[in-house]
Formats: C-alpha cells, sequence, structure tokens
C-alpha cells in the first residue's frame, strides 16, 4: 500500500504552488526611505527600519477612549463576525473535502410490492404478487491516480488561506476606520470650539462698536460690517457639526450599535498623542503581512490548483466498488444464505472525445492562473506605494504643521495687538476684521494640520498591515 500511494502521488498533474518571490528592493521611496520628519509643535517623528507593528499600534495613541471603541467593535462588528463565519465556512468546506480520500460506504433498505408476470420471461404460469424486502451495503473508491482530488483539496484549502486574510483584512480596515474616525471626531470638536470662540470675540467687538456708533465716535456701518463678519464665522458651524455627526454615527456603526443606542466619546485633539517612534517593516516582510498580499497569493494558489485539477480531468478515472445485500420476499427468510448477493467490480472512465471542452477548459485554467499572478503582482506594487506614499505624507504633514504653527503664532498676536488698539479706538474697525478672519484660517488650518498628521499615522500603520501576528488567534476566532 505504501509503494501504491507513492506511485500515485508521484503521477499528480499540475504545477506545485512555489510562493512567488519578496521583492528586491530595500526601501519604499525613490531615494531611500526618510529617517525622521522635522519637529512641529515641538514634536519629531522617526522611523525605525526593520522594527516589527506592535498588535495594537492604536495605544501608541494614548487614548483610552479609543481603545475602549476599537475593543468594542472587535467584539461586535457584523462585518468582522461576518469574515470570522466566513473563515468558519470555508474550513467546514476543506474538511468535507477530504471526505473523497476514503472510501464511500452505503446502506440501503428498500421494500416494495410488486406483481411479476411469468410472461415476460415466455412462461405460462399465472402472474404472482409479492413483497420484496432488500438489504444491501455499497462501497465505491475513486483511485486519485492523477492527482485530481488532491489538487481540489489543494484548492480548498487555498480558500480557507483567502478567507483567512480576508478575516486579517477585516480586522486591519476597522481598526483602522476606529482610529481614523475617531481622530476626526475629535478635530471636528476643536474647530467647532475655535468658530465659536471666534464668534464671541466678534460678538464683543459689536458690543463696541454699537457703543462707538451711540457716542458718534463711530459710523454705524461698522456694525453692520462685524455683524456681517459674524454672520459668515457662523455659517462655518452647521457643516462642522453635520460632519461630526456623521463621524459619531460611523462610530456607532463599526461598534455594531444604531446610532440612537451609542454615544461617542467626546474627545479633542489635546487628548491623543503622536507617535514618535514608528516601525517599518521591510518589504521583503509586507508581502508575508499585508492582509491583501495574502488574499492575493491565496488566490493565485488556488488558480495553480485549478490547473491540476483540470489537467486531470484529461486521463482516465479508475474507481473500485463492491456491493452485497440480501432479497427476499419474507422478512424472516431474509437473512437465509440463498437471499444474499454480492458484486465486486473496477470502473475505468477514460475521455474519448468532447469536442475540446476539456482540453480548452484547461486552457482556461492556465490563464486564469496568469491573470491571478498578474494581480497579485499588481497587489504587490500598489502596496509598495501605499508605504511610499504615507511615509512622504508624514514628511510633508510635519512640515505644514510647522508651517501652520508659525503663522497660527503670528496671528495670535496679531489679534492681540488689534484687540487692545480697537478698543482704544486708534485702530480702524477693517483692520480688525481683516485680523480676525486671518486668526480664524489659521487656526482652522493649525487644527486639519493636526488632525492630518494623525490620521496619516494611522494610515501608514495600516499600509504596514497592522500587527495582526501577535494577536492573530483571537481575531481569526473572534475570542
Amino acid at each position: 500500500m505504501p509503494l501504491l500511494l507513492f506511485f500515485m502521488a508521484g503521477c499528480t498533474v499540475g504545477p506545485d504552488f512555489v510562493r512567488p518571490q519578496p521583492p528586491a528592493v530595500e526601501s519604499y521611496a525613490e531615494g531611500g526611505d526618510p529617517a525622521a520628519t522635522v519637529p512641529a509643535d515641538g514634536q519629531a517623528q522617526h522611523f525605525g527600519q526593520g522594527e516589527k507593528v506592535p498588535a495594537d499600534w492604536w495605544r501608541l495613541f494614548g487614548s483610552p477612549a479609543m481603545d475602549a471603541v476599537i475593543n468594542e467593535a472587535l467584539a461586535k462588528n457584523p462585518d468582522l463576525q461576518a469574515a470570522q463565519a466566513g473563515l468558519r465556512q470555508s474550513q467546514e468546506s476543506l474538511r468535507a473535502g477530504f471526505g473523497v480520500f476514503y472510501p464511500q460506504v452505503d446502506v440501503g433498505l428498500d421494500v416494495t410490492r410488486q406483481k411479476f408476470s411469468p410472461a415476460r420471461l415466455g412462461g405460462s404460469s399465472e402472474s404472482s404478487i409479492f413483497n420484496l424486502y432488500t438489504l444491501s451495503a455499497a462501497v465505491s473508491y475513486s483511485l486519485d491516480v492523477f492527482g485530481g482530488s488532491r489538487r481540489a483539496v489543494e484548492g480548498l484549502q487555498a480558500r480557507v488561506d483567502l478567507q483567512r486574510s480576508t478575516v486579517l483584512a477585516a480586522y486591519l480596515a476597522l481598526t483602522g476606520n476606529i482610529a481614523n474616525t475617531t481622530i476626526a471626531q475629535a478635530a471636528y470638536y476643536d474647530q467647532i470650539a475655535a468658530v465659536e470662540q471666534i464668534t464671541g470675540l466678534l460678538r464683543e467687538q459689536i458690543r463696541i462698536a454699537e457703543i462707538q456708533a451711540r457716542t458718534g465716535t463711530a459710523a454705524y456701518s461698522k456694525v453692520l460690517n462685524i455683524r456681517s463678519q459674524l454672520a459668515a464665522a457662523e455659517a462655518v458651524l452647521p457643516p462642522l457639526k453635520q460632519r461630526l455627526d456623521q463621524a459619531r454615527h460611523l462610530l456607532a456603526t463599526l461598534t455594531g450599535r444604531a446610532p440612537a443606542e451609542w454615544s461617542s466619546p467626546k474627545l479633542s485633539l489635546s487628548d491623543l498623542m503622536l507617535p514618535e517612534d514608528l516601525p517599518v517593516t521591510v518589504p521583503s516582510e509586507l508581502v508575508r503581512q499585508r492582509p491583501d498580499i495574502l488574499a492575493a497569493e491565496a488566490s493565485l494558489h488556488s488558480s495553480s490548483a485549478a490547473i491540476g485539477v483540470a489537467t486531470s480531468a484529461l486521463y482516465p478515472n479508475f474507481t473500485l466498488s463492491g456491493a452485497y445485500g440480501l432479497n427476499n420476499s419474507s422478512t424472516k427468510d431474509l437473512f437465509e444464505h440463498a437471499s444474499s448477493f454480492w458484486s465486486l467490480g473496477a470502473d475505468l472512465t477514460a475521455p474519448l472525445f468532447h469536442g475540446g471542452a476539456l482540453w480548452y477548459q484547461r486552457k482556461a485554467a492556465i490563464e486564469g492562473y496568469r491573470q491571478s499572478l498578474a494581480n497579485y503582482r499588481q497587489t504587490v506594487l500598489s502596496g509598495l506605494a501605499q508605504v511610499a506614499d504615507t511615509l512622504r505624507a508624514l514628511e510633508h504633514d510635519a512640515e505644514s504643521l510647522q508651517a501652520q504653527s508659525g503663522a497660527l503664532d503670528a496671528s495670535e498676536q496679531a489679534l492681540r495687538l488689534v484687540q487692545a488698539n480697537y478698543e482704544a479706538g486708534v485702530t480702524d474697525y477693517l483692520q480688525v476684521l481683516i485680523t480676525d478672519d486671518q486668526y480664524l484660517r489659521a487656526k482652522l488650518g493649525h487644527l486639519q494640520a493636526r488632525a492630518q498628521r494623525l490620521q496619516d499615522t494611522v494610515a501608514f500603520f495600516v499600509a504596514l498591515g497592522g500587527g495582526w501576528r501577535e494577536a492573530e488567534s483571537k481575531v481569526l476566532t473572534g475570542e
């Protein structure tokens, strides 16, 4: 038997799958990867080449509220639960697929009432009516001489790997979306607070302008112009509040709750820390970590196995079968020796002419493999580009925030000076309005730059594939 199995394994058709080689590049960006960003708001981010991404990378932002939302979502998010169920389904299908390697045994019990006419056999006696009881067992075993069944099971294993990567991708997308949305929500809260601060200043200016208009030291047109400025500032609030509501509703759905039954935490950007030490996985390890690349690899493996299945269909199929049964018109005589019957057989079925269908099905499987290989290569390239994009984005975010910080400091000092001069009556109201507008723009720009830097840091961790390996068992099972 071992010799037979060895011979049969040696006849397996189709290509043996080999994992594609990782990319030969050593860096992501042209000219090499950066070592650090410029300091902005007193913080510079440093990139540690070859370091591992931690499993719970979102904890580097130092927000217990964000951690709590992510933990709740990992336990209740429907998309993640659906992906986990899909993985379990593929695993059960694989276990079912292994049944092809075992003999198929069936038992049958048949009870019929029949009328038999001897005239059918040339007899002249009268017909008879009787009951017929049949108890039988049948065994069949398909010899997988050319490995078609093994390739089919190999394809099922590849489907398991694909679903596994789908779960990891859902996990990564979920944690990234929550971190990104939490940062956006904090930014909206801060921007709303900044606009409300500006509107408070404008209302105070209106009060002063009205006093000046009543005393005759200023024209009433001042009041009207400042009120116009106030209306313009207040018009900024509804869109910000709408985006805030959308962020809160999105967080609710990500945690598996309806917006009406869940309250999101109220955060400020000051409640979030900027991770300063960022790990940078080398490109050769990235292709073994990013779930989308692993999924493309599993799809490539499945396509490779499909070639073997299609090739084996060109060769003969061998089946061994046997049957044993008991057949009698009386149950009390059913187990008599004369009631038994049996059969043994070997079946060979070889394709002779199918109008070229089997041949072209194999060619289609080969082209499917080539398509999967091209898709895999494109997925790898897209992954490398995404990491390069986020590396450069973090560099530019720091530069932008540095410039926005300088603009905010200058506009804040100018605003205090102009307000003092305006209250003293030595500055024209037009200058106050201009300075107010400059300060508001600088304040909002600074908040947006801070949020963008935090969100691009989240995108950086997601681009690296997250650190799911340390939490792989929990992610896949949902326990």
